[in-house]
């Protein structure tokens, strides 16, 4: 009774082909790893750019959130962290090769999205494209000066060579200077290689408790303001992670959660307690970088911290509009 049982069950009866028993085997190593690691879905992000990186973290929360949102019917997952620090363009190239990364979140461009595969949910609710300045202290006045966008096309800015902020900056007319790494950045601010160092609003005072010493201050009066959404991207031919990410980050957003990581991270509710948006004069860019699927007009995905509350509207232009 048993020899019938196994061999109702077992292809290798008389007659059987080669390819057949190939395909029963491969199917058994996949049940049976999935019985010993249960399925498990591994999801291996880059490392920050140094230890001392606080723009990491918001972003590791997030997608976390979108994870366990998806547990329940898509099963259990463990993120890994890449063995090497990785720049922008190392890590964009190890996602589109499918070795040592397999999720990375960056600002998008039209050139990203047509290699990458794009969650189209800016992670930072659009709050990344809000720009205040990192300058030397003893600066202030210099920047206070400024009343115009001519005025600050007078001094120059540092951006990392990889960061699409860089073009955007000059598309707009801004002098750039560009850095080969986020570290050196700081020290290149130190020691005058430029004039001021564009941040997104959540990010400058983490910074500069980071990088204390180097005589650094936040600017107090001056904000650029251009669309700059940050997405989670994956290797083109990955829409399995992709579907799971987004259907996750949907769900946060409508069960609040995700709204709740948000408002409630230190890095936002320092943007809320010392940004002092209605004091400044904002000064508004062009993207020419976005394509037409961004999602500018879904009104839930975009926050305007002038407000200090909630989402209320995206940017009221097109991707390649003119803005005044």
């Amino acid at each position: 009774a048993k020899r019938r049982i196994l061999t109702r069950f077992l292809p290798w009866k008389r007659g059987t082909s080669a390819l057949k028993l190939a395909h029963f085997l491969l199917a058994l190593t996949v049940l049976w790893s999935h019985a010993v690691f249960g399925g498990e879905l591994v999801i291996r992000h880059v490392k920050p750019e140094s230890p001392d990186d606080p723009r990491h973290l918001y972003y590791l929360e997030v997608l976390k959130l979108a994870l366990d949102q998806t547990r329940a019917t898509d099963g259990p997952y463990r993120l890994e962290t890449s063995n090497d620090i990785m720049y922008q363009q190392r890590a964009l190239k190890s996602l589109e090769t499918d070795r040592g990364v397999n999720v990375v979140w960056t600002m998008t461009t039209s050139t990203r999205e047509s290699r990458f595969r794009p969650v189209r949910i800016p992670l930072l609710k659009g709050l990344l494209g809000y720009r205040i300045f990192l300058i030397r202290k003893g600066d202030q006045a210099r920047f206070s000066a400024v009343r115009s966008l001519d005025d600050l096309r007078q001094l120059t800015a540092g951006q990392s060579s990889d960061w699409p902020d860089t073009k955007i900056l000059r598309s707009n007319g801004l002098k750039v200077v560009g850095g080969v790494s986020y570290r050196g950045l700081f020290s290149m601010l130190k020691l005058g290689r430029f004039d001021y160092f564009p941040r997104g609003a959540n990010e400058p005072w983490a910074e500069l408790r980071t990088h204390r010493g180097q005589g650094l201050a936040v600017e107090q009066s001056l904000m650029l303001e251009y669309p700059a959404p940050i997405y989670f991207f994956v290797n083109r031919q990955d829409s399995q992670l992709a579907d799971r990410l987004e259907r996750g980050l949907r769900l946060a957003i409508a069960d609040g959660s995700f709204e709740h990581l948000f408002v409630t991270h230190p890095s936002i509710r320092e943007v809320m307690d010392r940004a002092h948006i209605g004091q400044r004069r904002i000064f508004k860019l062009d993207n020419p970088l976005l394509t037409p699927e961004t999602p500018l007009n879904d009104r839930s995905l975009w926050f305007d911290p002038a407000t200090e509350a909630g989402p209320i509207r995206p940017p009221q232009h097109p991707p390649n509009g003119k803005r005044q």
